[in-house]
């Protein structure tokens, strides 16, 4: 499967701009990732957001970032104010020295990338300074993803790999490890016996042929597990609005007698006497009023 390049760019070393592609060296340490689920029904955990004080779950437009600068205390930061200082990618890595390839001491390494020429056009350059790089290390600046990186530019093969490189502060001091500045010296014969044991393990031995043992039978036992796989149960249906008992009975009661309500009827005049009403019109009122 042929590797897709994560950013492209140039390296400028004086005067020479060579266009650039990188792609990661390294795989993540496992492919293998799992996803919580309830024992009991096998339903994926969510994880809320959640205030302990307002006793509410709290949604994203609702969170700051809070710097603690004593106990219990926060200086309030906006993203807006962060984002106005986080360089812009520029994707130019930019030498400032060049080193022995020895003074890159491997606790610096964070992460690796291949360099290679970003078009055909670029070949050429990209050979000399490959060349001109023989034993040594280019170290220079990158800015990428919001981020400033140390990085150094190290000759491999066919290929430049650059090396992004923690900074001294993200390094601890040995010192700072109390058992290591009351270790015991060494004697003299014991050193020399333990060389003779470690002489014995000396080989020629290809660190590509090491695998991750545990990783190996993770997968086996997701495979042979693979036939009982178990499937998230279907989200249960959105529940119906619910409405107070009373109230619909109540309109519906009135709906009811709304539509059954007799139209108005004109009233007789008060000169005309009860004997005198037409008796079919009577009859006929006290059967509406029946009704």
């Amino acid at each position: 499967m042929a590797a897709r390049s994560s950013w492209k760019g140039s390296l400028k070393l004086s005067l020479v701009t060579i266009p650039v592609r990188a792609y990661p060296a390294t795989n993540p340490g496992s492919d293998v990732s799992f996803h919580q689920l309830h024992r009991k029904c096998h339903t994926r955990i969510q994880l809320k957001k959640w205030c302990p004080h307002c006793h509410e779950e709290v949604g994203k437009d609702d969170i700051v970032k809070g710097y603690e600068s004593s106990k219990g205390q926060y200086v309030i930061v906006e993203e807006e104010e962060i984002a106005r200082l986080r360089p812009k990618s520029s994707g130019l890595v930019d030498v400032s020295h060049v080193v022995d390839a020895a003074a890159v001491d491997p606790i610096f390494i964070e992460r690796a990338y291949y360099l290679a020429p970003d078009g055909k056009a670029a070949g050429p350059a990209f050979a000399v300074v490959r060349a001109g790089l023989d034993g040594r290390a280019a170290i220079g600046r990158v800015a990428l993803h919001g981020r400033e990186y140390l990085v150094a530019v190290t000759p491999r093969e066919s290929a430049l790999i650059l090396y992004t490189l923690r900074t001294a502060g993200e390094v601890r001091d040995m010192d700072d490890v109390e058992e290591l500045s009351s270790a015991a010296k060494a004697r003299p014969e014991e050193v020399k016996l333990a060389r003779q044991i470690l002489d014995s393990f000396e080989s020629t031995a290809d660190l590509s042929t090491f695998v991750d043992n545990y990783e190996v039978a993770l997968k086996q036992m997701l495979r042979t597990k693979g036939t009982k796989a178990v499937s998230e149960p279907e989200a249960p249906a959105k529940p119906a609005r619910v409405v107070n008992l009373m109230d619909a009975l109540r309109q519906s009661l009135e709906r009811v007698s709304a539509g059954k309500k007799p139209p108005a009827v004109a009233r007789p005049k008060a000169t005309t006497s009860h004997a005198a009403r037409p008796a079919g019109k009577h009859v006929e009122r006290r059967s509406r009023r029946a009704s």
